[in-house]
């Protein structure tokens, strides 16, 4: 590192660690809530807010609510430059609620101009569009002129939410112009924006814009969205909570930044034990190694192609001009000798994905599911005693899902889970098993938190579940567990 380099970074940490010592606790560590949904997602109907809806979660000890904008719901005639007075008249009447009924309201754009999770997708891309970029400002201007006169303890703004497939270089620059735009209006709004990685990871460059962040706590994935349908949550096995589970079964080859990932398997195998691999897909090829005690004693190419191979099926991927293979074929590997550690990995390729994993030893079979979970460093497996898996408990879950966020506080990081909860087929036990550990945690820390949804499959008000005696409650079915489980902290 030069010089100049390595003054710029001790100058960097400095402005962290003084602002960690100048900012005091945040309103946010204890903001407790929920997101309404009315406007989150346009499909040609304009759905007004509910007075009730404030009005029930504050009679409840709440203090929060965020609203997941679709930013085609309050344009007119397609056209984002052109805004429909009706459709924001609905949205200031939601912000006059909160302040009716004390609650802190964040405004989120769930779609913004060139930018959105779901489907479709925009025609522009709002990280690389000027065009994009330009209107985004214009409609997050717009907020702030309409709203500068609402206190700051009473609305904050949530820029985008859960950024994926964008880099910090090109996200960045976007953040900052939104930033800019805004205060240039209303210089004290509390800002937020939301994790990169679908929300997951912090960004302490956010510090010294005097930015806040947004996580998720969809921790671990196969349980928050068993069967859900938008999430592929079908190939997820029935969750459990706490449990020895799965990892992820998506290894990467040399060939991808920041790899080869491995799956490693500790404790003690013993000879004549066979390991059972189901390969599920293969992407251009796979050359695999399994190594016992670091020595290789099995390897294995899998090829992809056209027409015909020893896969059940092929498919094309023409943007990037490969072919992905589905092999759903069972490979069995003798282990030759004692070993305390199998690591399975790749030598060449791009990508693999494995579906299950099993040692079998004197007639047991320890199987674990494995998930296609992408750009995850697969957890270290451990045998014992005939069973195999990574302990999931809520030990786990502090450390995989909010102990990096803690380090982002520490530096003078503002952060709240903007979103958290569990779809309607997960299991209602493991759901409050799960999510008590949750909110343990958050609490323990000074988290604060925000469920996804007060109405629907991830909510306390008909949730749809089949496996809850509801309570009949004001015209709706309420999960009377899960409401005061969130009532305790």
């Amino acid at each position: 590192m030069n010089r100049g380099a390595w003054f710029a970074d001790k100058v960097r940490w400095a402005i962290y660690l003084l602002l960690s010592l100048m900012i005091p606790a945040h309103a946010a560590d204890r903001y407790r809530g929920f997101n309404l949904l009315q406007k989150f997602y346009f499909s040609g109907e304009r759905h007004a807010y509910e007075e009730k809806d404030f009005a029930l979660i504050a009679e409840w000890g709440f203090n929060f609510v965020r609203l997941p904008l679709d930013y085609r719901g309050y344009i007119r005639e397609g056209n984002w430059e052109l805004f429909d007075e009706t459709s924001l008249a609905q949205i200031d009447q939601a912000v006059e609620w909160g302040k009716k009924y004390g609650l802190h309201v964040s405004l989120n754009l769930h779609r913004a101009p060139g930018y959105t999770v779901a489907k479709p997708a925009e025609a522009r891309v709002l990280w690389t569009d000027a065009e994009a970029q330009r209107v985004a400002a214009m409609h997050w201007e717009m907020f702030a002129k309409r709203y500068r006169n609402v206190p700051g303890d009473r609305l904050s703004f949530n820029l985008f939410n859960e950024p994926a497939e964008v880099t910090l270089e090109q996200y960045l620059p976007v953040l900052k112009k939104m930033v800019e735009t805004i205060r240039a209006v209303d210089p004290d709004r509390m800002i937020f924006s939301d994790g990169l990685d679908w929300g997951k990871q912090p960004l302490p460059e956010c510090i010294p814009l005097q930015v806040g962040m947004m996580t998720r706590g969809y921790t671990p994935f196969p349980l928050t969205h068993y069967k859900a349908p938008w999430a592929g949550g079908d190939r997820f096995p029935v969750p459990k909570w706490p449990a020895l589970e799965g990892t992820s079964g998506q290894l990467y080859g040399p060939g991808r930044q920041g790899y080869p990932h491995e799956l490693v398997i500790q404790g003690n195998v013993s000879a004549k034990s066979t390991m059972h691999l189901v390969v599920q897909e293969v992407c251009t090829k796979a050359v695999l190694e399994l190594l016992a005690d670091d020595q290789v004693i099995w390897k294995k190419e899998l090829l992809t192609g056209a027409g015909d191979g020893p896969w059940k099926s092929t498919r094309l991927l023409p943007e990037w001009n490969v072919y992905v293979a589905t092999y759903d074929q069972e490979f069995v590997v003798p282990i030759p000798q004692d070993a305390s550690r199998l690591v399975l990995r790749m030598t060449e390729g791009d990508r693999a994905i494995f579906s299950s994993v099993s040692i079998r030893s004197a007639g047991k079979d320890a199987r674990v599911a494995l998930t296609p979970e992408w750009n995850v460093q697969p957890e270290i497996l451990h045998y014992k005693d005939g069973t195999l898996g990574a302990m999931r408990d809520r030990a786990w879950l502090k450390k995989a899902q909010l102990d990096p966020w803690l380090d982002f506080r520490k530096q003078g990081g503002v952060m709240m889970v903007g979103e958290w909860g569990a779809h309607q087929h997960t299991p209602h036990d493991v759901l409050l098993r799960w999510a008590e550990d949750q909110l343990s945690i958050w609490k323990e820390s000074d988290v604060g938190w925000a469920l996804w949804n007060l109405h629907g499959s991830f909510g306390v008000l008909d949730s749809g579940r089949a496996d809850v005696d509801y309570e009949e409650f004001r015209g709706a079915k309420l999960d009377r567990k899960l409401l005061e489980l969130l009532q305790k902290y």
